[in-house]
């Protein structure tokens, strides 16, 4: 891996994003594989690094754990960020985009290590063996600095939810950070909703705490009132520990990205 920044963080940190939206000899998935998450695959990486280092508070050395791996999209720009002797751990229910991780990530970073999460999931492993209600991390207690949870609650339903983040709040380390995304319901987020700015087709139904864009998959985009999801990790263990980087799903003027942030901890 390559070492800390010797710079500034600031202005280091700048340079290799930029570095890394532009770098076409680090991996880069096939087509097929990206199916899942639109946009630039190396400038929404870039992007998150930022995220993750700005608002989750990375540090070079930390041990990250990121549940919903997928193609790598956050892996290959940690790969230049994460010092010797850091470690990065990817979980994922698709075989087809772990395969393809440690095909081309691991043999560059052997410290980048991929694995299967045989969790069922409607829309994306229907024939897996756990429940997501009954999940358990293939990792030990307190053995995680960071947690990354980036577009996953999003395609949970509130007990899974539940689940995830009891075990999130087990494997992290004292003064751990999980960084998680959501589409979080609150007065802004409805009104956008109403105005029919949104980017997704969430319907107008101010009395639901729960909201699925599409009816037919509900799995595939959820939005929770914020209290109550709150209120359910909360009860797992986790919580927020300052406000919300609000997105611009909801067509909110100004958002730091495309889902809502928050950045987690022990409660």
């Amino acid at each position: 891996m390559s070492a800390a920044l010797a710079m500034p963080p600031d202005t280091g940190l700048d340079l290799l994003c930029g570095q890394l939206a532009r770098n076409r000899f680090l991996p880069m998935p096939p087509p097929e594989l990206l199916s899942c998450g639109d946009g630039d695959y190396r400038a929404i990486g870039a992007e998150f690094l930022r995220h993750f280092v700005e608002l989750g508070g990375l540090r070079p050395g930390d041990r990250v754990l990121d549940i919903g791996c997928g193609v790598g999209r956050m892996a290959v720009p940690l790969t230049q960020y994460l010092e010797h002797g850091a470690t990065y751990d990817g979980v994922d229910v698709d075989a087809r985009a772990l395969g393809w991780c440690a095909a081309n990530i691991t043999p560059a970073y052997p410290d980048f290590r991929f694995q299967p999460l045989d969790v069922a999931h409607l829309l994306y492993h229907p024939g897996g063996a756990q429940p997501a209600e009954a999940m358990t991390l293939p990792f030990a207690d307190a053995s995680v600095d960071m947690v990354l949870l980036v577009s996953v609650l999003t395609h949970l339903e509130l007990p899974a939810i539940a689940r995830y983040g009891a075990e999130i709040a087990r494997v992290l380390a004292p003064g751990g950070r999980c960084f998680a995304t959501a589409f979080l319901l609150n007065a802004p987020a409805r009104e956008g909703i109403g105005a029919g700015l949104a980017r997704l087709p969430f319907p107008d139904r101010r009395d639901a705490e729960v909201l699925v864009a599409h009816p037919e998959a509900p799995l595939a985009a959820i939005a929770f009132e914020e209290d109550l999801l709150l209120g359910t990790l909360l009860s797992a263990g986790l919580r927020r520990r300052r406000p919300a980087a609000y997105g611009q799903w909801s067509g909110r003027a100004g958002g730091l990205s495309f889902q809502d942030i928050c950045i987690l901890e022990h409660a």
